[in-house]
């Protein structure tokens, strides 16, 4: 009895250190990861920076030989080429060489009904800023050139003749010069770009849903909140995943180098875009989870060993995708978590309940997509498999209604005679008539 007691009095201690326990272990996990992001990070902008460098000293030697000059757009231009963002230096450099048109068409014209001067070069840089927007729809290179060039030659052409052709050619030095170091001096492993850029939010999207598991099994709302925090916080990962896909998508187009890597490149690419839709679904989960508790509903046990077989699922596919391996283990955790939410729905739940196992098999059908299964296919597997782990739970009712009739042996069956099947009728009839005595 006195150890009884003495168990009873230590264990608040013991919660407060397994906590503490709990807490420097997440701070370690997060810690770690974000120094691997900051890593990865520094690997992007020093090839970003060695690329530019590249481009800058090539477009220079470029330029020089043409002629006497400074030429310094020429290695300007490529430098706004390589340090935009990664994936769109193809565009960028469309946008460069047609911002610089539209800014030199629209001062040659001013300039040609108007005149020099300070009012004049107000006008002159207002009609351009105006026209390029029209012409792109949004800021952008395209804007930013036009109202350069046209700022350059309203305020230097009245003292220097002909900078409309130099402003062109030094354009177009510095785009092909910033294009070249990309596709073919130094281009990136799109690979490894991608992998970079997904390792977070593959990492931080099973952890939580590990966490939203624990959460339910632990019926801790705040847990479940913080999780549902954590899950938004993904947005910026996303936001540089999604450049990585296009980064990547630009290498393996115009790299001679990186052709042989289209292959693992787009099955990798494909899986990597149903990424964000699992998230969306994810954060329900992580919503429902934090009312259901707050309402104190029930959470079957199912239910939270679904969002762990979620999870393997999740990071077995990103493991497949880099090792270029099948998706046959994919798929199995995929329909075990299904199974999981139909045993969920048969042991019993309510409103939030419900929203949550759909939510996990909507999520479950997408990383099947995810894994090459189409869509009207991995929704049948979903389906089967979730009724699968129903019917396991709770077997419906009509299974006991139509058993199997045993087989007697063949029986010959006597022909009835007119009497014996009017008889039935007699009987009933017998039956309804009142005594006579009204009895």
């Amino acid at each position: 009895m006195a150890d009884h007691d003495r168990d009873v009095a230590r264990s608040p201690l013991d919660r407060v250190v397994e906590r503490g326990g709990h807490l420097l272990s997440t701070a370690r996990e997060e810690g770690g990861a974000f120094g691997r992001a900051r890593r990865r990070q520094l690997e992007i902008i020093l090839m970003i920076a060695v690329q530019a460098g590249l481009a800058a000293g090539l477009a220079a030697l470029l330029a020089a030989r043409l002629g006497p000059g400074a030429h310094v757009f020429a290695p300007a231009a490529a430098v706004g080429t390589i340090a935009t963002a990664i994936g769109q230096r193809v565009r960028r450099t469309l946008e460069l060489l047609a911002g610089v048109g539209v800014g030199i068409v629209v001062s040659d014209v001013l300039r040609y009904f108007l005149g020099s001067g300070v009012v004049q070069t107000g006008l002159v840089v207002t009609v351009a800023i105006a026209t390029a927007l029209l012409v792109a729809g949004r800021g952008g290179a395209l804007v930013g050139q036009a109202g350069g060039t046209a700022v350059l030659i309203a305020t230097l052409a009245p003292a220097d003749h002909n900078l409309e052709v130099p402003r062109i050619v030094d354009a177009l030095i510095g785009g092909l010069a910033g294009l070249f170091v990309v596709a073919v001096l130094l281009p990136v492993n799109p690979l490894r770009i991608l992998d970079n850029s997904a390792q977070p939010v593959i990492s931080g999207l099973t952890r939580q849903l590990d966490a939203i598991a624990e959460a339910q099994t632990n019926r801790d709302a705040e847990a479940a909140m913080r999780a549902l925090e954590a899950l938004r916080n993904l947005g910026p990962d996303v936001g540089r995943l999604t450049d990585a896909l296009s980064g990547a998508q630009e290498v393996v187009t115009i790299a001679p180098a990186r052709w042989r890597r289209r292959q693992h490149f787009h099955r990798y690419a494909a899986a990597l875009r149903h990424l964000e839709q699992v998230i969306l679904y994810t954060r329900s989960v992580a919503r429902r989870t934090v009312t259901a508790l707050q309402h104190d509903e029930p959470v079957p046990p199912a239910l939270p060993m679904a969002l762990s077989r979620l999870a393997d699922a999740l990071r077995e596919l990103h493991q497949a995708c880099r090792d270029e391996r099948e998706f046959t283990r994919v798929d199995q955790l995929v329909l075990e978590s299904a199974q999981c939410v139909g045993r969920a729905w048969g042991q019993g739940v309510r409103s939030d309940g419900e929203a949550m196992i759909n939510d996990i098999r909507t999520a479950g059908s997408e990383v099947l997509r995810a894994a090459g299964c189409p869509t009207e296919e991995s929704n049948e597997l979903v389906r089967r498999a979730t009724t699968a782990g129903e019917v396991e739970t709770r077997p419906p009712a009509r299974a006991h209604l139509y058993r199997p009739i045993p087989d007697r042996g063949h029986r010959p069956v006597r022909s009835r005679s007119r009497a014996d099947r009017a008889a039935p009728a007699r009987r009933a009839r017998k039956r309804r008539t009142p005594p006579a005595d009204g009895r």
